[in-house]
């Protein structure tokens, strides 16, 4: 087999609009998954018992089921229960639902490393629940979590190859397809890995550098 570079040359701009259609379901979908996880974590960290265990319910059971079962339920199986979604819509849901799982899991472990008597010192000078959450917990949190949270975004950043399978246009669909059509399979998955590689590589570097800016805000626990 030969590589064949003009083949790439002349594919480049369907990859470009393949290139954005990831990062913008990886973007969306990673803001999405670090809200509605923080939000879950506060829930059942604050919620009491009503709130804590069908939000636990929830976790587990997202947590224990492949991504690729999951996306399949919602978009072939959302329209029998009413919910009837485009591909990309479809793919940011899932992509937001999963990563919450994983992400409120990080998170309640970081609300639970945060010493103890910073809390009770918030509490004695009069701080109240929601202003201990920004103050306290919010900012020593965010150092200790930062290192799960950014694997956390590559593992979804890798998941996104998976929309493929209810036809999001991404990077592997169009990949793939344009494999298929030209007989170039080495071409398309070297060309697929790299683009991987370079954004896996590129959110690494990123993350190692908020950490070294962070890092000055660390706090001491002795």
């Amino acid at each position: 087999m030969n590589f064949d570079t003009n083949l790439i040359v002349s594919i480049m701009p369907e990859l470009a609009r393949a290139f954005g259609v990831t990062l913008l379901t990886w973007g969306f979908g990673v803001i999405g998954a670090v809200i509605l996880g923080f939000m879950v974590a506060v829930g059942r960290r604050y919620g009491g018992a009503w709130l804590n265990y069908p939000l636990w319910l929830c976790v587990e059971v997202i947590r224990g089921t492949p991504f690729l079962i999951q996306l399949f339920l919602l978009y072939y199986g959302g329209p029998f229960v009413g919910i009837s979604l485009d591909p990309i819509p479809a793919g940011l849901l899932g992509l937001t639902v999963y990563g919450a799982a994983y992400f409120s899991e990080i998170f309640r472990a970081g609300f639970e490393a945060v010493p103890p008597g910073h809390v009770e010192a918030a509490e004695c000078v009069g701080l109240n629940r929601p202003q201990i959450i920004r103050r306290i917990m919010i900012p020593e949190m965010t150092m200790l979590v930062l290192p799960a949270s950014v694997n956390m975004a590559i593992i979804l950043l890798k998941e996104t190859a998976v929309l493929s399978i209810i036809t999001v246009p991404e990077l592997t669909l169009v990949i793939s397809a344009i494999g298929s059509q030209q007989y170039a399979f080495v071409e398309s998955l070297f060309l697929l890995a790299l683009f991987y590689w370079g954004l896996v590589e590129l959110s690494g570097r990123l993350g190692r550098f908020m950490e070294v800016r962070l890092s000055k805000y660390r706090f001491v626990t002795t």
